[in-house]
C-alpha cells in the first residue's frame, strides 16, 4: 500500500513538474516576424505585439500577459532596434495585452486611452494596486495621440467601440503598418466584451473609420498579420453575426434557439481560440454575445 502510494505520489510530482515546464516554455516562446524595414510583430502566449525601430529607440504596442514575457519581449525589441524602448501603448485593458507592463521602467512613457486607463482601475484593479499602479497607462487620451521619434510617426487613435468601449488602433505612419489590437481577431472568433462596453453593432461602424486610414499591413491583436481584405473580411464577419442578433431580437428567440438557428458562413476557417478548462471563444460563444446585446437592445426599445 505504501508502494503504490509513493508512486502515485511520485507520479503526480512528475506530472506537475512537465506541466510547469509546459507553461513556463508556452510563456517565454516568442516569434518574430518582419512586416516592413522597421516593422516587427512578437508573438506569442498572448495578444501580438508590434515594434517599431527609429533612430532614437523603440515603440512598442502591448506587452503580452506575464511579467516574465515583457521582460523577454522587451529584450527582444531592444536587440531588434539596436536602442532602448521608449514609449509602450496599450491598445486596451485586457491582461494578455498588459500585464507585461510591469517588465518596463516605472515612469516609461505608456499611451492608453481614457477609458482603456478607468478598465484597468476597474475591471483590473487588482493586479493594478500597489506598486503595480506605477506602470499604468500615464499618457491617456480620448480622440488620438501623436508621438514623433526618430523620424518616425506613431499615431494612436480612438474610432469607437468593438471589443471594449476603450480600444485604440496605432498607425505607423511612414511604413504604412497598422496595429489594429482586438479590434481584430484574424482567423479566430473574437471576444465581444459587452461588460466593458464591447458592442457588435458598433464594431462594425469602427471598423468602416480604421478602414479610412491609410495602410498596407495590418497586426491583428491575435492572429496572422493581415492586409486591408482580411481586416475587410472580419468586418462582413461581424455584418453577419449581428444580422443573427438582429433576427432573434425581432422574432423573440430564446438563446438556445439562436444557437441552433444561427447561420453563419463569413467564419468559414475561423479557429477557435482560448485556455482549456478556463474559457474558450467559438461559434457558440460569439452568437451568445450577439443574441445577449441584440435582444438587451429590443428590449429598451419596446
Amino acid at each position: 500500500m505504501r508502494r503504490t502510494l509513493g508512486w502515485g505520489f511520485i507520479v503526480v510530482l512528475v506530472s506537475a513538474s512537465v506541466g510547469a515546464i509546459w507553461i513556463y516554455q508556452q510563456i517565454t516562446a516568442l516569434r518574430t516576424e518582419r512586416v516592413t524595414d522597421d516593422v516587427y510583430v512578437i508573438s506569442g502566449l498572448g495578444g501580438n505585439v508590434g515594434v517599431l525601430r527609429s533612430d532614437q529607440g523603440a515603440v512598442v504596442v502591448d506587452t503580452m500577459t506575464f511579467r516574465l514575457q515583457g521582460e523577454a519581449l522587451r529584450e527582444r525589441a531592444e536587440a531588434l532596434v539596436g536602442g532602448p524602448v521608449q514609449y509602450v501603448l496599450n491598445t486596451h485593458y485586457h491582461l494578455d495585452h498588459t500585464h507585461g507592463n510591469l517588465a518596463f521602467a516605472a515612469g516609461l512613457p505608456v499611451i492608453a486611452t481614457e477609458r482603456t486607463r478607468e478598465l484597468m482601475l476597474s475591471h483590473d484593479a487588482k493586479y493594478w494596486s500597489g506598486t503595480n499602479g506605477a506602470h499604468l497607462p500615464n499618457e491617456t487620451f480620448r480622440e488620438s495621440h501623436e508621438v514623433q521619434i526618430g523620424g518616425k510617426t506613431v499615431r494612436a487613435l480612438f474610432l469607437g467601440p468593438g471589443h471594449t468601449g476603450g480600444d485604440l488602433v496605432v498607425l505607423f505612419v511612414e511604413d504604412r503598418v497598422l496595429h489594429a489590437g482586438d479590434l481584430l481577431f484574424r482567423l479566430y472568433y473574437p471576444y465581444i466584451d459587452l461588460a466593458a462596453g464591447g458592442t457588435v453593432r458598433g464594431w462594425i461602424d469602427t471598423l468602416d473609420r480604421v478602414l479610412e486610414l491609410e495602410f498596407d499591413r495590418v497586426i491583428p491583436g491575435h492572429g496572422p498579420v493581415t492586409d486591408r481584405e482580411g481586416l475587410l473580411q472580419f468586418q462582413r464577419f461581424l455584418r453577419e453575426l449581428w444580422q443573427v442578433g438582429e433576427r432573434a431580437a425581432a422574432e423573440g428567440w430564446s438563446l438556445e434557439e439562436t444557437l441552433s438557428r444561427a447561420e453563419l458562413h463569413e467564419d468559414e476557417g475561423y479557429r477557435e481560440l482560448g485556455i482549456p478548462v478556463i474559457f474558450r471563444l467559438d461559434r457558440d460563444f460569439v452568437v451568445q454575445k450577439v443574441w445577449e446585446e441584440a435582444t438587451a437592445e429590443g428590449g429598451r426599445l419596446q
